[in-house]
């Protein structure tokens, strides 16, 4: 066992104390404001030890370098030379290292308004060190150069030799808030608490996704339908269906990371297979809400879960959990890959704090709405108004449904499901479900002398408003916020709008866009992307089609690679985006260089255009 060496290597008392040497120099030793100076970081290793590069696929532990604070310094940009990809014996695996001396350059900008004098620089590389036969334990080491900031000095030109490529690039304004680890997931670099903050509230901005929100009026059925119960039962009930969401998703979650790596999250996320599963399922609770039938469960299962609710109902609670991690798991894929991408980086307990705490914050609001059955049950008049939620909420499922037979449709590329039939669907639920609250279209829960009261009025026009705005969109026009969630308009359809402004996107096309770029000598954008992405179709209808974004655009070779597909080139992607970004977040821009540098990177959805332009300018100038 890999993890038995490094234990035993640290009790051996022959071993060297430390077998790697670091040394900084910088390059020149000064400079002026508002310059760029290199720094050179050595590792001298000890003969038969080696250490492994910043890109090396995980086992074993990557080195990674952060640059501490420094006012001084406004940009941070390293580079590492190719490394020796091999069998590791150590970890079964084929990892790239480095052996006897390796060069890591550091490109320092300093602040244009750094203040004259001595500036002390320090670095701290992360690393680990095997021999053939045993590892030792991660090390962190600190060593320090000096810098003279001199305005009367001569601005230096600092130049990359071939063979290093830019494997961490910080953008200005980043940097000169704070000096960022390179290559290290931002994870890794917060404390404890911190990291569960965001994975808590990873699982609060999950709720919101278009196959989370749904289970609100299914969950509410649920507790509905339970026995009345006094309030410290529907308590403990609302606790137990929150705990078992915490410790299946957990569960789940790390079972398929396990199995499938980080990737695989994503990937389950758009598998047509998982996609349409969650289809069928909300089809089915949407007619059932719609009175088709009702769901009855088998009388010999009633008859258990009848014994396990008088020991305290956990068993029916716990299945309604499981029902509910299975169905949210295709839409927050993307939150549990990236979270556990960044987790796993740092081992040990963290992917379990960071599932705990990103579960937790998925289920709390459902705790709170297990809750507010129990009351609603007891409440006087809760009768007619009720039956009427129900139908409506049954027509939202039902368009819900088609969300997931789109996605289906995109990743297996059927083109069946098109924007415009998409659409007209929705527009038909929509307008069905507000002609039924105006009282025209005869379903249970209205009566045919009920008089329209005044809240019925609005909702019902609220919806019938909401179905004719999307009647544009079924020839082109952009919907907003809904552009994330219906299918992209045909190319024929957006071709002579304004808004696309002559900018083409090749696909899944990575050394052929390359190769235009050298030859038209502009940097190339990379999207790194997916079918069934949301925040990545957002982005390219909301984002990209602004005017300023679209002309900024225009200076770039742009190039989309799909990591969600199931074909050898989303494979081929997945590796990319992993291996060499050392992140799984979709959508993921890079910026490269003709010469294959990167540049800029920026990752998520943003709805600032000026956030998006400073990172465009910076890797386009």
């Amino acid at each position: 066992m890999v993890w038995l060496s490094v234990l035993l290597a640290v009790s051996l008392p022959s071993q060297p104390l430390d077998p790697i040497h670091w040394s900084l120099t910088l390059e020149p030793a000064g400079a002026p404001p508002g310059a760029r100076v290199l720094g050179k970081l050595v590792a001298r290793m000890d003969p038969g030890w080696h250490l492994y590069s910043m890109t090396t696929p995980r086992p074993p532990i990557a080195t990674t370098v952060e640059i501490e604070p420094n006012p001084a310094i406004a940009a941070v940009r390293i580079y590492q030379p190719e490394p020796e990809r091999k069998p590791d014996p150590n970890f079964g695996t084929e990892t790239e290292t480095f052996a006897g001396e390796v060069t890591l350059l550091i490109e320092l900008e300093l602040a244009r308004d750094a203040a004259a004098g001595t500036v002390a620089l320090t670095a701290r590389p992360r690393y680990q060190a095997c021999d053939d036969r045993q590892c030792l334990p991660p090390r962190r080491a600190a060593v320090t150069a000096r810098l003279s900031v001199d305005p009367s000095a001569p601005a230096p030109t600092v130049s990359i030799p071939p063979g290093y490529r830019l494997v961490v690039g910080v953008p200005r304004e980043a940097a000169a808030a704070e000096a960022l680890p390179a290559g290290e997931p931002s994870a890794s670099r917060q404390g404890i608490p911190l990291f569960l903050l965001v994975a808590f509230g990873f699982g609060l901005a999950a709720v919101l996704t278009p196959c989370v929100f749904p289970m609100v009026p299914i969950t509410v059925s649920f507790f509905l339908n339970k026995p009345a119960a006094t309030r410290a039962r529907a308590v403990f009930e609302a606790a137990v269906f929150s705990v078992g969401i915490i410790a299946l998703f957990t569960t789940l979650g790390l079972a398929v990371t396990a199995m499938l790596g980080p990737f695989g999250m994503v990937q389950l996320g758009s598998n047509p297979w998982v996609n349409a599963f969650v289809a069928a399922v909300f089809i089915v609770f949407a007619l059932s809400l719609l009175g088709a039938f009702e769901i009855r469960v088998p009388s010999s299962v009633l008859t258990r879960l009848d014994q396990a609710s008088r020991g305290g109902g956990m068993a029916g609670t716990l299945l309604m959990g499981l029902t509910f991690s299975l169905t949210a798991f295709a839409c927050v894929g993307p939150f549990v890959g990236t979270l556990l991408a960044a987790s796993l980086a740092e081992g040990g307990w963290k992917p379990a704090l960071g599932m705990l705490g990103f579960a937790a914050g998925l289920a709390l609001p459902f705790f709170l709405l297990a809750l507010f059955p129990s009351y609603l049950a007891r409440m006087p008049r809760a009768g007619g108004w009720m039956e009427r939620v129900k139908v409506v909420l049954g027509f939202l499922i039902l368009a819900a449904a088609f969300k997931y037979l789109s996605a289906v449709d995109k990743v297996l590329g059927w083109d069946l499901l098109t924007r415009e039939r998409f659409l007209a669907v929705w527009i038909v639920l929509f307008g069905l479900a507000g002609l039924y609250l105006l009282g025209l279209l005869r379903l249970p829960g209205i009566g045919t002398e009920e008089p329209l009261g005044l809240i019925r009025l609005l909702a019902g026009a609220a919806f019938l408003v909401f179905a004719v705005s999307l009647i544009p969109g079924m020839f082109g026009a952009r919907l907003g916020e809904l552009d994330a969630y219906v299918p992209p308009p045909s190319e024929h359809a957006v071709a002579g709008s304004s808004a696309s402004r002559g900018v083409r996107w090749m696909k899944n096309q990575y050394q052929e866009a390359l190769e235009l770029a050298r030859r038209e000598g502009k940097p190339l954008l990379v999207s790194f992307t997916g079918y069934a992405c949301t925040n990545c179709q957002w982005m390219k209808a909301n984002m990209f089609t602004r005017p300023e974004v679209a002309a900024e655009l225009e200076r770039f070779v742009l190039l989309e690679l799909y990591t969600d597909g199931r074909d050898a080139a989303s494979e081929e992607n997945q590796r990319m985006q992993e291996t060499r970004f050392r992140t799984v977040a979709i959508p993921y821009y890079a910026i490269l260089s003709p010469q294959e540098e990167v540049v800029a990177t920026f990752a998520g959805l943003t709805r600032d255009p000026d956030e998006f332009l400073r990172f465009l300018r910076a890797g386009g100038s």
